[in-house]
């Protein structure tokens, strides 16, 4: 059965709103997974809050063209193709189709947007292997703390030097 042409714009519009409110796109190559494989992705992503959406190339690129994101001329997809599309985070979406796609050979990142600025598979690779926002955070606060932590031991280390220092004289007098 063949969709008309109302569900066709309906699908273009679904995928131009996706597109209009996210914070990155990742396209993949999902030629070979089974079915079984496919939900398997579909969950890890959506656990973060990333839809993965299967759809002709000819609806994805003209839901970008529709959200007005980069110029999609220099978009290379070939096969069947999915979109994952992230809304909180510019790296998750990468990382986690980078890492299954370790797991899984069949799956292949195709490239994408990051913040409507195109990327190619390699750039999108490489933007995969940094770690995420929160983990960045937990980084600088760590940086911002080590000082602090490190005068407080200082401190504590001389309160714990007199503290043996007068448990050694109240040994040696006790003898």
């Amino acid at each position: 059965m063949s969709i008309t042409r109302e569900q066709k714009k309906e699908i273009i519009k679904d995928l131009s709103n996706r597109f209009s409110n996210s914070k990155s796109i990742v396209f993949l190559g999902f030629q070979g997974l089974t079915v079984k494989e496919n939900i398997e992705l579909r969950r890890k992503l959506k656990s973060e809050n990333i839809d993965y959406k299967v759809a002709k190339k000819t609806f994805i690129k003209r839901g970008l063209k529709e959200a007005e994101i980069e110029s999609s001329e220099e978009l290379n997809l070939e096969g069947p193709v999915a979109v994952a599309v992230g809304y909180d985070d510019e790296i998750t979406p990468a990382r986690l189709a980078n890492e299954y796609s370790r797991e899984n050979k069949k799956l292949k990142l195709l490239g994408g947007f990051v913040e409507a600025k195109y990327m190619d598979a390699a750039k999108i690779k490489s933007l995969a292997l940094l770690p995420g926002k929160e983990q960045l955070r937990a980084q600088l606060v760590g940086t911002i703390n080590a000082p602090v932590s490190g005068f407080v031991n200082a401190l504590a280390g001389n309160i714990r030097g007199l503290v043996n220092a007068l448990k050694a004289i109240e040994k040696s007098k006790d003898k």
